[in-house]
């Protein structure tokens, strides 16, 4: 009888190195790449509209019922996907190199369909200046999406020879294209949180049982990571720490400490300089030594000390958020989209400032630890992309797309799917032996796979769960 493998995973330490010891890319390289992410979705808005998927059904004489048509809804999702989700691997892939060439092209590109399209109208088309809620609805929808496409393409990406290793997670310090990952998911969830739409605060214990999931998924990540012998990058959470942890003592904090929106930044800056102050007086040297000691927190040092950098982004995305969409002054500011494009573009601009400035004379940046820099970078990076999608006032035909719909309506859900999706590629296939091709055709099949299913649920109406 053949013995068992020894492991799961035989090549996990020759993955965890593949990842490690890495310094990123530059900031204007980030800038770049968020631009084209951005201009694909603007693409997709201006290429189609969605008018074919409704279609009405005469039940009776008096009586009439919406329903989706079915041919029409996949063709819609297969559109979306050729013009937004494979682009996108592409440019995370075999175009890495031509970054800033893809750029210029894409710019130019929509340019041309935007007038193409106007032509066509015979001048009947009219910037959307006046969108009110469904024109900010759809804008943090595609915001959203933006961000939830990228990290699900890239936590698998990551794996293989074909993605640069300059977008991969940096070891301590730089800007990779998936340090931002975490921090724009803490910054998308603050922005349309309870809290900036100023809501009553939950009880504690509903504020528990709002967070028990997370705590959940946080040991079901461990377990199974640990079960199967799935290769962990030790110095990006720590031992036994992991994202849905950090997710969960955001929240906890959040119940525990309320402030009202219009002062949570305030919070959130003495926050962030109380920690930085604390990194430059000894704490950045602690975290980035390798040495661990036995205890709970030496083990998850960088996952425990990062949640003060998360939890302030967190405050200033909720006062934000609140400043911008949901305050007093947004009925008469916000809703104008030609002035809420010039806010967010002023916001992007000074966060990217404040970066470079404190990235030069202040502390680098670094996702590890969570410093200011890093949590002015996020703010930046996801500041750029909101302004540009912001444009598709200016840009004819569809404000949002299939694919970009039944995302939102699953968004954690989506990417724990992917995680799975992820964990089931790396135990089947040697990813760091593969042929570029091959690695090309597994990642637009676990793309293609991926949007299918959420979009498959959507359409029958089911809301993906995993707790």
């Amino acid at each position: 009888m053949d013995s068992l493998p020894d492991s799961f995973n035989p090549s996990k330490r020759l993955k965890e190195e593949f990842v490690s010891n890495l310094t990123g890319s530059s900031i204007l390289e980030i800038v770049a790449l968020s631009t084209n992410v951005s201009i694909l979705i603007l693409l997709r808005h201006c290429f189609a509209s969605n008018h074919l998927i409704d279609v009405s059904l005469k039940k009776s004489d008096n009586e009439i019922v919406c329903s989706k048509d079915w041919r029409a809804y996949m063709a819609s999702m297969a559109f979306d996907f050729l013009v937004i989700v494979f682009p996108m691997i592409l440019f995370l892939t075999v175009l890495a190199d031509w970054t800033y060439l893809c750029t210029v092209l894409l710019t130019m590109l929509l340019f041309l369909s935007m007038a193409a399209k106007r032509l066509n109208l015979s001048g009947s088309y009219s910037p959307t200046l006046e969108g009110g809620i469904d024109s900010l609805r759809t804008i943090i929808l595609s915001y959203r999406f933006s961000v939830m496409i990228v990290t699900c393409l890239s936590i698998l990406a990551v794996d293989f020879r074909i993605f640069p290793r300059k977008y991969a997670k940096t070891e301590t310090y730089g800007t990779g294209l998936m340090d931002l990952g975490v921090g724009s998911f803490v910054l998308v969830n603050s922005l349309v949180s309870r809290q900036a739409r100023n809501i009553s605060s939950m009880s504690w214990k509903t504020g528990l049982q709002s967070t028990s999931p997370l705590i959940v998924l946080g040991f079901v990540r461990l377990v199974s990571t640990a079960g199967v012998d799935y290769q962990v990058h030790v110095s990006e959470y720590g031992v036994h720490w992991n994202f849905f942890f950090t997710l969960a003592a955001i929240s906890i904090l959040t119940h525990a400490i309320h402030v009202p929106p219009q002062y949570s930044g305030i919070l959130g800056l003495l926050v962030l300089v109380g920690y930085q102050i604390c990194l430059m007086n000894g704490l950045n040297l602690y975290l980035i030594s390798d040495e661990r000691g036995t205890d709970i927190l030496s083990q998850n040092k960088e996952g425990f000390f990062s949640i003060f950098g998360y939890w302030g982004l967190y405050l200033l995305g909720v006062q934000l958020g609140n400043y911008l969409f949901f305050g007093k002054h947004s009925s008469a500011g916000m809703r104008r989209n030609r002035w809420a494009t010039i806010r967010v573009w002023i916001l992007s601009l000074l966060f990217w400032t404040v970066t470079v400035l404190l990235d030069r004379h202040v502390e680098r940046v670094s996702r590890r630890m969570c410093n200011v820099a890093y949590i002015t970078m996020v703010l930046a990076q996801n500041f750029q992309v909101m302004s540009i999608i912001m444009l598709s006032a200016y840009v004819p035909g569809s404000k949002t797309s299939i694919l970009e719909e039944a995302f939102n309506r699953n968004l954690l859900s989506v990417f724990l799917l992917a995680n799975l999706f992820t964990g089931l590629v790396n135990l089947s296939v040697d990813t760091l032996s593969v042929s570029s091709v091959a690695a090309l055709f597994i990642l637009v099949v676990y793309a293609s796979v991926l949007s299918a299913v959420v979009g498959i649920a959507d359409f029958h109406g089911i809301r993906l769960k995993f707790w």
